[in-house]
């Protein structure tokens, strides 16, 4: 017989002896090992599309109580005149609402969300939760010479909650050289799943975008979640749901130059994730205020160039 109270979920997916504190964590994460993830996004995606106005004006107005959405800071204040939910849900705010923190050697926020965990990579490993880490290698979909050159780095895992603001931008002026879409589970990736589920972030679907800036090389990970429909950049469009199930690689350093400028948009997710930035060793300070669970927006100071 299972005693639910003592286990917990390992990174094979494998039920095993563990702390039964973990317990309430168990039960409401075991439900996504049961049900089949990626027909449920695709679900979501669907219904996120819908442009039935009874239906999406309901949808809408219902989330927006639910979870509280401020929109007086929106560029379409009025929720009844977006298409449908996923416009609704993407939708872009006024350009006064998320000033742009001065000063050319400052690196921004690139999201409106709350800091999962901030810190430094140490021996490639990358905090997720209390006693539960991840490998930078596998994180970069086996990149050995990028990953080699964020080893003892800094990184920033960034959680963007329902309510928030979906779009993405540049936290340092930079320059596109690869991006690269890995396939994976869609884990949710709130708190209690980040405290269960091993290599959360390295298991994931996710997109990898790496830049050359004047911090040297930083790379932005859009990682997927259950209802992250799909996720899409300013270059390449819509990536997920993807076509293939495979990883796929493509160089920009031997294109056309894709330069842009910190605080512009790179990209968003349609419905909500996660996003994780990197930066190489003695390139960047992070402001010593910033704290796990701390709430920041978009262009708010993350840190400070060491040399520019």
């Amino acid at each position: 017989m299972l005693i639910l109270e003592n286990i917990i979920i390992t990174g094979t997916g494998k039920l095993n002896s563990g702390n039964s504190s973990r317990f309430p964590d168990v039960i409401r994460v075991l439900p996504q090992y049961l049900i089949p993830q990626h027909l449920f996004s695709r679900l979501v995606y669907r219904i996120s599309r819908c442009e039935w106005p009874p239906f999406k004006n309901c949808l809408i107005k219902l989330f927006i109580g639910w979870f509280k959405v401020d929109m007086s800071i929106a560029a379409e204040p009025d929720y009844q005149n977006y298409r449908h939910f996923n416009e609704f849900f993407t939708r872009p705010l006024r350009p006064d609402s998320r000033p742009i923190a001065n000063g050319n050697n400052i690196i921004i926020c690139p999201v409106d969300g709350s800091i999962s965990q901030i810190g430094r990579i140490v021996s490639g490993e990358i905090i997720q939760a209390k006693n539960r880490y991840f490998d930078l290698q596998s994180l970069l979909a086996g990149e050995n010479e990028m990953a080699g050159f964020f080893q003892e780095g800094l990184f920033i895992t960034l959680y963007l909650s329902p309510r928030d603001y979906h779009r993405i931008h540049m936290p340092v002026d930079g320059k596109l050289l690869k991006m690269i879409y890995v396939p994976g589970s869609l884990f949710a990736v709130n708190d209690h799943t980040t405290r269960i589920v091993n290599r959360l972030f390295a298991r994931n679907e996710r997109v990898i975008s790496f830049f050359d800036t004047m911090a040297g090389f930083m790379s932005i990970i859009m990682v997927g979640a259950i209802n992250v429909s799909s996720m899409e950049t300013v270059w390449a469009g819509e990536i997920t749901p993807a076509a293939s199930r495979t990883i796929t690689r493509t160089d920009y350093g031997d294109r056309a130059a894709i330069n842009l400028a910190k605080g512009k948009e790179i990209g968003r997710f349609n419905m909500g994730s996660t996003v994780i930035v990197l930066f190489g060793k003695d390139a960047v300070n992070w402001n010593p205020d910033l704290r796990p669970t701390a709430t920041l927006n978009m262009g708010m100071e993350l840190g400070r160039l060491i040399y520019t």
